[in-house]
């Protein structure tokens, strides 16, 4: 069915081989190759071969190969590896590209891809090798440095060049390295991603051994430093101190235990929050200060300073502190924007503080009762919460007078909510979750099959998942499938689904 086969992959993995173009062939010929398209096709039915065109046109290079993004499937890998000699001041980075086979295509050719990079001097942390993009077009390649006096630390896949997977063995006080040095946005959030990666893992495998988990203390000491750096961008600093989400350290375990998982999650945000406690008052104060203090515009820098500021009190509300929670209120109440409400929202219902979280709730709602888009986000404020929604509560959500089944809006802002972000209640071991969810695709399925077929996608991960919660998934899954009307959209889903397990 075309409604299934339009999702978000398509328009972002569209988008990120538009922005490899522009990083080969450079900002100039690629709008010079962007008029020529428009001059070309304008008002006319076009293909991605004639958008390659153009940029063939202008650029006088033949993109052939690179058309193999269009055409191959899957995920490339850049596996890399580096080699110093002291005595020839060269450095080598070996770099060898793969691709897992996918369906139809077991065998895949070299993709082109650019590898932007830099080099670190690993002692000092400044920057030896300014930025620059290899063209990676072999299965195999290797580039050399000249006139490198020290063993260098590489800076990989600067700016996200490429939508691939890097493979390169950074210890982890090189990550930390990396966040506190370089000069690379990306690069410094990628490092503190990874980081945190490797010390939730470690605190995991503890806990399902059955001992209390231990956090490497490199991380919290990496992320004060990014807090104390005055020269960082507010917005940069918000998104390197939020931990990767809870669905994607699920990705990367071979059957994900959702409920381990969270609890460790939430000990690590807790022990930054503890061993951080100093710089995120000051943070959070100061920005809150200046918020008082300024007319509210939507504008890059105040966009910074906000999610900064929430990012702040999200963590310092996990101390359970009276003086905090007090401010977390009063921001609620006094805040002049809807983004400093729903953030101050957020943390309520996402506290211990039950009281105080259905008090602003309520006071939501009599406010904006009139607002169905604003009334949606306090919808999903409770349904993404683990403390304060479960299924039941999931079924009462569903029963307020601004619900309504028919309005995909709705759909999304409740049942979305849960399945995909509120992960702890959705897998609750009694499988409470999955019949929820199949219960309300059964009736949404008569209404509007291509919301029904996109509701239905949490359960399909099913293999993914511990066993218990696996087998519940799938019985789920066959459950729908055994229904005597279904509609096409859900029906594909369901067979692709099941089908691909036998």
């Amino acid at each position: 069915e075309i409604s299934n086969f339009y999702t978000l992959t398509i328009y972002e993995k569209g988008a990120e081989v538009v922005r490899m173009l522009h990083t080969l062939l450079g900002a100039e010929l690629f709008r010079k190759g962007s008029d020529l398209y428009f001059e070309r096709h304008d008002g006319q039915a076009v293909t991605c071969d004639d958008f390659v065109a153009a940029m063939e046109a202008v650029s006088g290079r033949d993109l052939s190969q690179f058309k193999r993004w269009y055409s191959q499937a899957g995920t490339p890998v850049l596996h890399i590896s580096d080699h110093y000699e002291a005595a020839q001041q060269q450095y080598r980075l070996q770099v060898r590209q793969s691709c897992p086979a996918t369906p139809g295509q077991p065998d895949k050719a070299p993709f082109v891809i650019p590898l932007a990079m830099g080099l670190l001097d690993a002692a000092s942390g400044e920057e030896i090798q300014n930025t620059q993009v290899l063209e990676v077009n072999q299965a195999s390649q290797e580039f050399v440095f000249t006139g490198i006096k020290n063993r260098p630390l590489p800076s990989l896949l600067r700016g996200f060049s490429a939508p691939v997977k890097l493979d390169y063995a950074y210890s982890r006080e090189q990550l930390a390295f990396l966040l506190a040095h370089d000069s690379d946005g990306f690069n410094r959030w990628e490092a503190g991603q990874r980081l945190a990666i490797q010390v939730f893992s470690d605190a995991l495998k503890q806990v399902q051994n059955g001992q209390t988990p231990a956090f490497d203390p490199q991380l919290a000491h990496a992320l004060g430093k990014v807090l104390t750096d005055a020269q960082l961008d507010t917005a940069l600093k918000a998104e390197i101190i939020s931990l990767p989400s809870l669905a994607y350290l699920l990705e990367l375990q071979d059957q994900a235990d959702v409920a381990a998982s969270h609890a460790v999650r939430e000990a690590l945000r807790l022990h930054l929050a503890q061993q951080l406690e100093q710089p995120l008052r000051d943070i959070y104060g100061r920005l809150r200060e200046q918020a008082r203090c300024t007319e509210y515009r939507p504008e890059a820098a105040q966009i910074g300073r906000r999610r900064l500021q929430s990012m702040a009190l999200g963590y310092l509300m996990l101390l359970q502190r009276d003086d905090i929670l007090t401010a977390c209120s009063a921001q609620f109440e006094q805040a002049d924007n809807m983004t400093e409400r729903l953030a101050a929202l957020g943390n309520l219902v996402n506290s211990h503080a039950r009281e105080q979280a259905q008090q602003a709730l309520d006071s939501f709602a009599l406010e904006f009762a009139d607002e169905p888009l604003v009334m949606d986000q306090w919808f999903s404020v409770q349904a993404s919460s683990p403390l304060f929604s479960d299924a039941a509560q999931i079924r009462t959500l569903m029963q307020h007078k601004a619900f309504s089944i028919k309005n995909p809006n709705k759909v999304r802002a409740v049942l979305g909510a849960f399945s995909q972000h509120n992960l702890p209640q959705f897998h609750a071991a009694d499988g409470s979750g999955y019949a929820l969810l199949a219960e309300q695709v059964t009736a949404l399925d008569a209404l509007n099959p291509q919301m029904s077929a996109r509701m239905v996608n949490p359960l399909t991960r099913w293999r993914a998942y511990a066993p218990a919660q696996s087998a519940l998934m799938r019985k789920a899954l066959e459950q729908l499938k055994a229904l005597p009307t279904l509609s096409k959209d859900l029906f594909e889903v369901l067979e692709k689904s099941l089908a691909e397990s036998a």
